[in-house]
């Protein structure tokens, strides 16, 4: 078993996973780079670049189809890797995953113009109120990493995905809306969705439980 976390998080995300799945399957779980332990990027990475460090290890390990859990930015790795490699993963888990192209207000359209007419003119230090926290937080490497992979959208690889895949989303997510697993669910042929109550985007912290039982049930079935 193959875990990928998200974006600003690490392996660590998964700790009330890791007991539980290990009476089932070997675990295996690593920090992208960027993030955790794995530092030292020497270029601002692309989602291709992710998926090629996800397949080298796999590869190394001499994992063997492994099943996969993938959250939020893992997701996305997982999504393309599935698609690029059909026979890759046994069973796959997308967990509050990001990739689906999202729906724009008005509003975002407007603060778009009003961004790319200022960005002409200020410098960029007054433009600071455009941008998000999490991407103010990064240095100019992953901030240049962070702007490849959030541009990919990956709606066009569900048809080609073949492996059996869960869909588990918090219905109270805002990072990634539960209208984006019933995008997920409509594109991929082999998949199921299941939505937590009252969890968020990290689902599986907020519902363990839950969350571990289903999940169970799905990579232990035939």
């Amino acid at each position: 078993m193959l875990f990928l976390h998200g974006y600003l998080a690490d392996k660590k995300s998964f700790s009330y996973q890791y007991p539980f799945f290990s009476k089932y399957f070997n675990i295996h779980a690593i920090d992208l780079k960027g993030f955790g332990e794995n530092k030292g990027m020497q270029y601002p990475y692309s989602l291709s670049d992710y998926c090629r460090e996800v397949k080298e290890y796999i590869d190394k390990e001499g994992l063997i189809q492994p099943c996969v859990i993938a959250h939020s930015f893992g997701g996305r790795i997982a999504i393309k890797l599935s698609a690029t490699y059909p026979d890759l993963f046994s069973k796959m888990v997308l967990t509050g995953a990001a990739g689906i192209k999202p729906k724009r207000k008005v509003k975002y359209f407007i603060k778009k113009i009003a961004f790319f007419t200022l960005k002409r003119v200020l410098p960029k230090e007054k433009l600071k109120g455009f941008y998000s926290k999490d991407y103010l937080a990064l240095d100019e490497m992953m901030k240049g990493s962070f702007c490849k992979i959030v541009g990919e959208h990956l709606d066009s690889l569900l048809p080609k995905i073949r492996t059996q895949t869960l869909i588990v989303f918090g219905d109270r997510d805002t990072e990634t809306p539960p209208y984006m697993a019933k995008k997920l669910n409509k594109g991929i042929k082999n998949s199921k969705v299941i939505f937590l109550k009252g969890a968020g985007h990290f689902c599986f912290i907020d519902s363990p439980i839950k969350f571990n039982v289903e999940v169970r049930e799905f990579l232990l079935s035939k």
